[in-house]
């Protein structure tokens, strides 16, 4: 009888033991042609009983299967429809299944293990309702990254995208600022900086700064678009920077993740997400606190950000979602350094009451619905509510010592809102099938800047003095766009393809206010105030035209070209801002020109992955800066129109897992090597300022390098990255000396190593990151106003640390 018992305890306890062993079934799923990965595609098992949808990477997930044999069926509208057969046999299994798009004629293929993560790769030929084909794209994956992404650290999260010039004057990624190709890195302001596909600028027109940066942390991809990307998202030399935040998880209703990062000089950081999908809803939200003293003194900040993705699937069809996000933070300024002090100490400040503080709301509607596979449109209603602050003591002689005078006070409050529709329809034409997109914009700025003088305090107090003479400029500029634009994309025999597109504009730009001049004594009193009424409206229309080509001779290798027509309005707000140090040219004009792109680059990018481009950039009417003498033989800048400005050059990136390449049975173990380099050369061919024909473009380095090493084995990876920028200008005369306000002036060559390391275990993650280790002292920027004026260092040797738990 006791055998009996035991013999049936042992029997009932195994067999429970084999039903309740329950594993998991994950994995990814991308494209065939570019490894790139495909959101919102459906995975379900089997007789679809299961079912789940792909997340921002791309990635899907099914919990508690018992082992057996599965089919996994995937369902895209812009892919072909793939089916794969495994096996679940007592463990986890993790698989990548490759798609092919609808307008490729390849087989489709289903690769069954971890492939190598770069955390960079392209954009496909049509995606996110959007047409890229034949022009040069990034897409960068920041989750795959082994960076510092609490500080969003540019020069790490941008080193795969070649030739961008990044200004580097603060260690808290409160502000991006990145340009290319000789374009002024300035707060981003010549690319059309987006969130999800819709503009978060102050004022795409009147004032297209970006002081608003999203957290890396939370972003799924940052895309990048260089100058041809003018027909789609508007007329800027510069292209597209689109960050596109994560999704919602598809297979759970509630994730959890929470970072807490800490660092030198104070830093300490923490974002908090959650996430999760009931039924038809689905949440994304995260919050972000920041905080710091900084590498310099009177460098202190904080920093909150806020958003909130909610989507509801109406039908199969039809998704409907909304956006808000909200920023404001505060940040001392430490001011900027001539070039003696710079040498003689970089960490000194000599300001301690210059503040700047920045409030940022942005709300936003889409609408997605798909007719059927070769029909769908989508519709963005976006606004803005914010405003920028800058306050502080900045003389033209940046030695200076503080005086405890008023202090210089800027006000900008921006409201904003516009909406843009879009409609991508897939037909056969000649037997072939070709894309079709169109679409129109309407956009509705509105910027109200007053500048004045502020208290005498050394506080934050953002307030104007109370007497008739404390505002100097009040202006109120209202813009108004009406933009439409297509794009087509033909393909003629299987390998060749021609993109043709047009984008029609009309801006109408006002200035309602007045501007004034204010004398003072020798003991600083004010003596004189005269004011200026002024009224101004430029209205204008025009048509840009672009050509886009793409050949492929092989299905691993991309030749590609495109010719875009480009466009910069000018500004009445940057007309307006008085600055002690510079003048304004009253008959300032917009600038035009084309840009240019011919190259070859790789499709598979799952072991290898490469890009060789030759530009040129034809900039008439560049605006920039030069150096002349006043009447009492005072050394002034004089902001217009330079002349025309070519910049040509070879931007070239590679990168490979050599170790995988050496060993590709071995999934565990990846080492990735990286080349990034922009050959650049730049010239003014044409100017009628004496001595400025033949000088070489401001903010163009002749050699911008950055090259590193990945290395990792199973859950543990560590990289390596070294930068090197060669000299640069800072103005059109290649001054070399920055004299007294040291806002123009030679920016010397500087290379800079960073290297980070990452562990994954279990729930938990571990991130390090030393910046800058050799500690080297260099900068990147010569401000010509607010945060300096003068030289602004660069941060130096820093140390951070980051622990990461997923519930």
């Amino acid at each position: 009888m006791t055998k009996f018992l035991v013999f049936s305890f042992l029997a009932i306890w195994l067999s429970s033991s084999a039903v309740l062993a329950q594993f998991q079934l994950s994995g990814k799923v991308q494209a065939l042609t570019d490894s790139v990965a495909v959101t919102g595609c459906t995975v379900y098992l089997n007789n679809g009983k299961r079912s789940t949808v792909t997340d921002s990477l791309g990635q899907f997930r099914f919990l508690n299967l018992p082992s057996g044999r599965y089919v996994i069926h995937t369902s895209h509208p812009e892919f072909k429809a793939a089916s794969v057969t495994t096996n679940l046999a007592d463990r986890d299994l993790n698989i990548v299944v490759m798609l092919l798009s609808r307008t490729e004629t390849l087989s489709e293929v289903v690769v069954t293990d971890q492939q190598s993560d770069f955390g960079f790769t392209r954009m496909r030929g049509v995606e996110s309702m959007g047409i890229y084909e034949g022009k040069k794209s990034e897409v960068i994956i920041p989750e795959q990254l082994v960076a510092n992404l609490s500080t969003n650290n540019a020069r790490q999260i941008y080193a795969r995208v070649a030739g961008l010039n990044i200004w580097e004057n603060e260690g808290a990624g409160l502000q991006l600022s990145i340009g290319g190709r000789g374009l002024d890195p300035n707060r981003t302001s010549n690319f059309n900086v987006r969130q999800n596909g819709y503009d978060i600028s102050a004022d795409a027109l009147g004032y297209p700064e970006s002081y608003y940066t999203p957290p890396v942390e939370g972003v799924g991809r940052i895309q990048v678009v260089r100058g041809a990307a003018s027909l789609q998202y508007g007329t800027q030399f510069g292209g597209l920077l689109n960050f596109v935040m994560k999704k919602p998880v598809a297979d759970q209703k509630i994730e959890l993740i929470a970072r807490q990062t800490v660092g030198s000089f104070g830093f300490y950081n923490a974002f908090t997400s959650l996430s999760g999908t009931v039924g038809k809803l689905s949440y994304y939200t995260f919050f972000q606190y920041k905080q710091g003293n900084g590498w310099r003194p009177n460098s202190h900040f904080t920093n909150y950000t806020a958003y909130a993705d909610v989507d509801y699937r109406v039908s199969e069809k039809t998704t409907l979602g909304i956006d808000l996000t909200q920023m404001s933070y505060l940040a001392q300024q430490p001011g900027g350094l001539t070039d003696e002090m710079f040498r003689q100490n970089a960490r000194q400040s000599n300001r301690e009451r210059n503040w700047f503080k920045v409030n940022w709301t942005m709300p936003a509607l889409h609408l997605d619905h798909k007719f059927n596979s070769g029909n769908e449109v989508n519709l963005r209603l976006f606004g803005l509510s914010a405003y920028r602050y800058s306050l502080g003591f900045r003389p033209n002689r940046v030695a200076s010592v503080d005086d405890n005078s008023e202090r210089d006070l800027i006000k900008g409050d921006f409201t904003n809102w516009g909406a843009e529709a879009r409609y991508l329809k897939r037909y056969n034409l000649g037997g072939k099938q070709s894309v079709l997109l169109v679409g129109s914009r309407y956009y509705h700025g509105f910027n109200h800047s007053i500048q004045g003088l502020g208290s005498t305090g050394k506080d934050a107090n953002f307030n104007f003095i109370d007497t008739d003479q404390a505002i100097s400029s009040d202006y109120r500029f209202p813009n108004r766009n009406v933009s439409a634009f297509a794009e087509n994309i033909l393909y003629v025999g299987d390998k060749l393809s021609i993109t043709p597109g047009l984008r029609y504009e009309y801006i109408y730009t006002t200035a309602n206010g007045f501007y004034g001049t204010i004398t003072r004594d020798l003991a600083g009193n004010i003596i004189n105030a005269t004011r200026t009424n002024e009224f101004r409206t430029n209205g204008r229309q025009f048509v840009l035209g672009g050509l886009g080509i793409s050949y492929k001779p092989t299905p691993w290798l991309d030749i590609y070209g495109n010719l875009s027509q480009n466009y910069r309005s000018i500004t009445f707000s940057d007309m307006r801002i008085a600055n002690p140090s510079s003048v304004i040219d009253p008959n300032l004009q917009d600038e035009k020109g084309y840009s240019l792109d011919l190259g070859v680059r790789s499709v598979q990018t799952t072991l290898y992955s490469f890009d060789v481009s030759a530009f040129l950039l034809n900039y008439n009417n560049r605006i920039g800066e030069v150096q002349f003498y006043d009447e009492n033989d005072r050394v002034l800048r004089r902001r217009g129109n330079i002349g025309q400005a070519i910049i040509m050059g070879v931007e070239s990136y590679a990168e490979g897992d050599l170790l995988r390449m050496a060993n590709p049975l071995n999934t565990n173990l990846s080492g990735v090597v990286f080349a990034n380099v922009a050959l650049i050369h730049s010239t003014y061919q044409a100017s009628e300022i004496p001595g400025v024909a033949g000088k070489q473009v401001e903010f163009v380095p002749n050699v911008n390098l950055k090259s590193g090493v990945r290395l990792g084995y199973k859950n543990l990876k560590a990289s390596f990255q070294y930068t090197y920028l060669s000299d640069q200008f800072s103005d059109a005369t290649n001054a070399r000396e920055g004299g007294v306000s040291a806002v123009i002036g030679l920016i010397p060559a500087y290379a800079i190593m960073d290297a980070s390391v990452s562990y994954q275990f279990r729930r938990f993650r571990l991130e390090s990151s030393l910046n800058n280790l050799a500690d080297r002292v260099y900068f990147t920027r010569r401000a010509t106003g607010y945060p300096g004026p003068g030289i602004l260092p660069s941060d130096g040797r820093s140390v951070y640390v980051t622990l990461q738990v997923k519930l």
